[in-house]
């Protein structure tokens, strides 16, 4: 047993436990104290990386012991390649966004920094639990800290945005919670034991009408976090209320547990009902890249033009897991750690000139760059990452995903499956137009904010970047040259992963056929179990029926 994963997890609750103890007025050692404990979390993160085997598939450093044992609950972890970057994104930015907050927040010191390592529990705890149950109480343990950080700590309106992204992220995750009990009674009903064990419940077969209200129960918790399209409502309010930190976080890693809860657990646990449901989260995806990105544009806000941003980017990569092949798959991935960087980066960078004018209207400034030259080289890094700039770290996911949508067809056919939506290069085409807009848009508020003339006095002895600022924008800049020259370490972890989530795919789906309207069934253990290489998809060797065949045969795949 390996417990280096459960340290890094439970090592922000020690800190927050910690800072319990520290007196309230003491706000420099609180402020250490959170410092130290994210620094040593992302320090211990790294010997995941370090023991981490990419040629392996199914998990890694688990952890499995009984909790409540008798009703199926068990204490059980572990890593694989999908959520080992995800991990480490969480760990390196929590450091980063306390460190940018230390003049930014500056009442109730102890309290946010208890809430900010509370949060950063909850988020590693979502991203490597393996038990439904363990996930659910993560899942929810995420919102509570961050409810804390926007109504305390945010703007004007925080109360009403952190009442709203309550309300919305509760609606969705309480229906999530029937979902999983339904698959905890129905895994009782076909084996006779109680499991909310991820590996147990994957192996599950429900028939087609039930997969299709599982799915909607979980893809509503999921497409809220996203956020998808037409359910983002609830992000610009948040953003634009709640602190830079906060932000940074928001952007950075809690809308990454929708995109992933889909990749881990929507579309795997219930392949029949992501096939039917496909070509509309397909559409939505492309309507959120293109309505984000037009509504980015009509903004004068710097903090909400990013959010909206985050709507067009997080729906490309829902249109790279729907077009459900290995390259997308990777893609979509990158595009999740790539977003995490560039879109906390803007966040921080928003928040530099906040804290020396308190406005974000991009009216009020101008000519910044002859007043904060270094402050300007590294947001101008920044928004040529988010624009997708060849050689930084947004070209790479958003290359993979637009390039496997547009070729989706074939590797369907190939992997003996129905296609998910129909015509995937309009798609392809279409999602593009983000890219192009996403340009627009953010070169156009960059040159409001930094070019130009310096019109107000108030602008003309606006201060550089400190040492401290440097420090939060140095780290960044460097990962975002790093993975978008050389995205080769990351990828290749990702890999065997991958290829197992679409082998096992494939396999649930063709017994999804064979159960129909009948009775759940399990499927017999992977014939890759944890620990051992993964096989690449098997072709078909014919392809499957075609639309026109009746339900439940797999309707089969269209024109291109």
């Amino acid at each position: 047993m390996n417990h280096l994963l459960t340290l890094v997890v439970f090592l922000p609750l020690v800190g927050a436990l910690l800072g319990l103890l520290i007196p309230r007025e003491e706000e420099g050692l609180a402020r250490a104290l959170g410092l130290a404990t994210s620094t040593v979390t992302f320090v211990a993160s790294l010997g995941l990386l370090a023991g981490f085997d990419a040629q392996t598939a199914g998990f890694q450093l688990e952890t499995n012991v009984p909790w409540a044992d008798t009703v199926g609950i068990r204490y059980h972890i572990g890593i694989d390649g999908i959520s080992l970057w995800l991990v480490l994104l969480t760990t390196f930015l929590t450091p980063i966004t306390l460190l940018s907050a230390t003049h930014a927040v500056s009442k109730k010191v102890r309290e946010f920094v208890i809430s900010m390592l509370l949060l950063e529990t909850g988020m590693l705890g979502t991203f490597v639990a393996l038990d439904l149950f363990l996930f659910y109480v993560f899942w929810e343990l995420m919102l509570i800290p961050m409810y804390f950080i926007i109504g305390i700590w945010g703007g004007d309106r925080r109360v009403y945005a952190s009442i709203k992204f309550v309300i919305y992220t509760m609606v969705g995750s309480l229906l999530m919670l029937v979902a999983i009990v339904y698959l905890y009674a129905k895994y009782h009903e076909v084996s006779g034991t109680w499991s909310f064990d991820y590996t147990d419940i994957s192996r599950l077969v429900v028939s087609t009408p039930a997969q299709f209200l599982c799915f909607l129960a979980f893809g509503l918790a999921f497409a809220i976090k996203v956020p998808l399209w037409p359910l983002h409502t609830w992000l610009p309010d948040a953003h634009v209320e709640a602190p830079t930190a906060g932000s940074v976080i928001l952007a950075g890693v809690l809308l990454k547990f929708g995109t992933y809860g889909f990749l881990r657990f929507a579309i795997p646990f219930f392949p029949y009902a992501a096939w039917i449901l496909g070509p509309f989260i397909a559409v939505a995806a492309v309507v959120g890249v293109i309505y984000g990105s037009l509504v980015a544009y009509a903004q004068t806000d710097v903090k909400k033009l990013i959010a909206y941003s985050s709507v067009a980017h997080l729906a490309v990569v829902m249109l790279g897991l729907f077009a459900w092949n290995e390259r997308a798959i990777h893609g979509a991935l990158y595009v999740m750690l790539a977003h995490g960087l560039y879109s906390g980066g803007l966040f921080l960078a928003a928040g530099v000139i906040y804290e020396r004018r308190h406005t974000r209207r991009m009216e009020e400034f101008g000519g910044l760059w002859a007043r904060m030259p270094v402050y300007g080289a590294f947001f101008m890094i920044i928004v040529l990452a988010s624009v997708g700039l060849p050689g930084l770290v947004g070209f790479v996911g958003e290359f993979l995903v637009l390039s496997g949508t547009y070729d989706a067809y074939p590797r369907w056919v190939a992997a003996g499956l129905p296609q998910f939506f129909p015509h995937a290069k309009v798609f392809a085409g279409l999602a593009t137009t983000g890219v192009i807009l996403g340009a627009v848009y953010m070169l156009w508020m960059f040159q409001k904010v930094m070019f130009g003339p310096l019109q107000s006095p108030r602008n003309r002895d606006l201060p550089d970047l400190s040492f401290r600022e440097k420090v939060v924008f140095v780290p960044m800049v460097v990962m975002i040259f790093w993975m978008g020259l050389y995205p080769t370490p990351f990828l290749r972890r990702m890999d065997a992963a991958v290829s197992q989530v679409l082998t096992e795919h494939k396999r649930k789906f063709d017994e999804s056929i064979k159960v129909g309207l009948g009775a759940p069934s399990l499927l017999p253990p992977s014939a890759a179990p944890p620990g051992v290489p993964a096989p690449a998809p098997t072709p078909a060797p014919a392809p499957t029926p075609t639309h026109a065949q009746a339900q439940p045969q797999p309707p089969g795949v269209g024109t291109p």
